[in-house]
């Protein structure tokens, strides 16, 4: 049996992965400084990017909560993959044949694990697509053609169908090798009076993928009358199915949203995939679940969603399920940095429906005439009471004024206090009464803080908001994390990190000469001096692939997270990194002379006239000095 994989292939899957590449599948990354990109965390809830990426060093870090490490930490942390897995998936992506030693464990041949798991669905997924065709296949084929889908939309999307067996997938699929507890793990099938059984049977099929494209689980349809199940069936939560934290049709929507900073929220699967077809590549939708929080995490993450030009648009069913989905939206809307907004089609219609009787365009004219979520919210509100009668007026009034209360924008609710008087018929003076008492009534709603970790405490960054770790010309950069905080108003100590930041990430710009000597200089903060111990172990093989990870294997574990923090902040934007790089080093190497020169000058007014040699030994030691730094500002 195969066992653990040769560790030279561990890196060279390493060095051949563009970490921006594998981090880009979950995170909005932007420019983010000199070869840096930035995006919102992935792993905390934040409302301001303090995730930073650096492919030329294959590192990542978040300022905020501390997490980072390479590509497979990344895979480890966010998939809970093992670090087998998370090789094989590199591995399989660029196409990299891998070779393990006899001994060391085994691959991902064991059941339930993730990488199994996912094998099953995909097995699954291709069975559902091909059955499709079949003829028992046919209610399948009739549900998608009369809302408008022909094959090779059904193609597109993956759709696929059950057959109405007990068994036939499950035989299918242990032929190919899956064990029954496999199957069972994955949601595929299920355990009754029977034994095991097939989940699904006689429906449509929807793989649902994550936002790698990976299918995960699947959403079936009901299609026939002796079909006494639910309307929809989706895979149970899985070891790689969380409901909660999945939406359909993200994967294809990805691009879209980053580029567009726009996401469409539509209520099914065949609404996302008639807003699709009509040209809204943005449209998601939950899976089996209420829109929620985790579902906004992951939307904002996706959608760099870290400032207002951003739009968040809301499908809803005019029913009461719809206003009850309407009523939970407008509860989490805060949480969004993005504006939010509400689209509501004709008569009623969802977007399936709309595209099936009216056409493409009257879905992007039912998406281009949203209404901002405050507005729409307002409206319900006020439309349950009787405005011909000062009774209801009052009502409304009372039952607008805490959703305008709510909205922290100034000018933005003063237009709304308007908007409010306007629609429940009330004099604008008692619009502004009843906002004011509802502000008083209760706390404004507020979304969560980005700065603060789980359990309430806030993560105060040393020197966070003092230039950042680029030094002058670095607007906003997050400082570096350190075991003792490093004083940004001590200018040794702020060159001391900005140096073993260059070391880190531009070794080829500072060259090996260069870094040795600047490596003799004394550093006076004790974090850094170990680390430039660590950069001085390794300085044979500085710039070379794998350095920083060399760098990070030197240093004691309680220090691993600083070193990556300086291999990842970000660098001064424009000009010529290598003039930083050097200026910055020789900065740092000047001030080590200068203290070397005044320690050596009061040594010289100490020593007694009459000592001579000794005397004329700390003058040419001064005159080195003075050239080495004429040679510094020479170069």
């Amino acid at each position: 049996m195969a066992g653990r994989i040769r560790q030279s292939d561990v890196e060279e899957v390493k060095a051949r992965t563009n970490i921006a590449d594998i981090v880009g599948d979950y995170v909005s990354l932007k420019t983010g400084g000199v070869g840096a990109l930035k995006g919102l965390c992935p792993f905390h809830d934040e409302k301001s990017p303090s995730f930073y990426v650096r492919p030329g060093v294959g590192r990542y870090h978040c300022f905020g909560c501390g997490e980072g490490g390479d590509v497979y930490e990344f895979l480890l942390k966010m998939d809970h993959v093992s670090f087998t897995d998370a090789v094989e998936r590199l591995a399989a992506r660029i196409g990299f044949q891998l070779h393990y030693e006899e001994g060391g464990g085994s691959p991902s041949d064991g059941h339930g694990n993730r990488a199994r798991l996912l094998a099953a669905n995909a097995a699954a997924e291709e069975f559902f697509r091909e059955r499709l065709k079949a003829p028992d296949a046919d209610p399948g084929r009739r549900f998608l053609g009369e809302r408008g889908f022909d094959a090779a939309a059904a193609t597109r999307f993956g759709v696929g169908f059950a057959p109405r067996s007990w068994d036939e997938l499950t035989k299918h699929l242990r032929a190919k090798g899956f064990t029954q507890e496999e199957l069972l793990a994955a949601g595929l099938v299920s355990q009754g009076d029977r034994g095991v059984y097939d989940r699904f049977r006689g429906r449509l099929i929807w793989p649902i993928r994550d936002v790698t494209g990976q299918t995960i689980g699947f959403g079936a349809r009901r299609l026939l009358d002796d079909d006494k199940g639910p309307k929809y069936l989706n895979t149970p939560e899985t070891a790689v199915y969380k409901k909660a934290q999945v939406l359909y049709g993200l994967d294809l929507a990805k691009r879209d949203i980053a580029r567009d900073d726009q996401v469409v929220v539509v209520e099914g699967y065949t609404d996302v995939m008639a807003c699709h077809l009509a040209g809204i590549g943005t449209a998601v939708a939950t899976c089996g679940t209420s829109f929620g929080i985790d579902h906004i995490k992951v939307i904002r993450r996706v959608m760099g969603d870290d400032n207002s030009q951003g739009s968040v648009i809301f499908t809803f069913d005019p029913d009461a399920a719809g206003q009850k989905a309407a009523a939970r939206a407008f509860g989490e809307e805060q949480r969004f940095s993005a504006q939010t907004y509400v689209a509501v089609g004709p008569d009623g219609l969802d977007p399936c429906d709309l595209r099936l009787t009216q056409g493409d365009d009257a879905v992007r004219r039912m998406i281009d005439a949203k209404k901002p979520m405050f507005e729409f919210m307002i409206r319900q509100v006020v439309e349950r009471f009787d405005l011909d009668s000062v009774e209801g007026r009052t009502g409304a009034l009372r039952a607008g004024a805490p959703i305008v209360a709510s909205i922290r924008d100034p000018a933005s609710q003063d237009g709304y206090t308007r908007e409010l008087a306007r629609l429940s018929g009330a004099d604008l003076r008692d619009a502004v009464r009843a906002v004011r008492s509802a502000q008083r009534a209760g706390p404004e709603r507020s979304g969560s803080d980005d700065r603060t970790r789980p359990g309430g405490r806030r993560n105060d960054v040393p020197g966070a908001g003092s230039g950042g770790p680029g030094g002058p010309g670095s607007q906003g950069a997050p400082n570096v994390a350190s075991l003792t905080p490093t004083d940004l108003t001590d200018p040794t100590q702020r060159t001391e990190r900005e140096t073993l930041m260059v070391l880190l990430q531009l070794p080829g710009e500072v060259g090996a000469e260069r870094a040795a000597r600047v490596l003799q200089v004394r550093f006076t903060h004790p974090t850094h001096a170990v680390v430039r111990d660590a950069i001085a172990s390794q300085l044979a093989t500085i710039g070379q692939a794998g350095w920083v990870d060399r760098v990070v294997a030197e240093v004691p574990q309680a220090y691993a997270p600083t070193v990556n923090a300086l291999a990842v902040a970000a660098l001064p934007q424009g000009g010529d990194p290598g003039r930083y790089a050097r200026s910055i080093v020789d900065g740092l190497i000047d001030r080590d002379l200068l203290r070397e020169k005044a320690e050596l000058t009061s040594r010289l007014a100490r020593t007694d006239p009459d000592q001579t040699d000794l005397r004329r030994s700390l003058q040419v030691a001064l005159a080195s000095i003075d050239r080495e730094r004429m040679r510094l500002r020479g170069e």
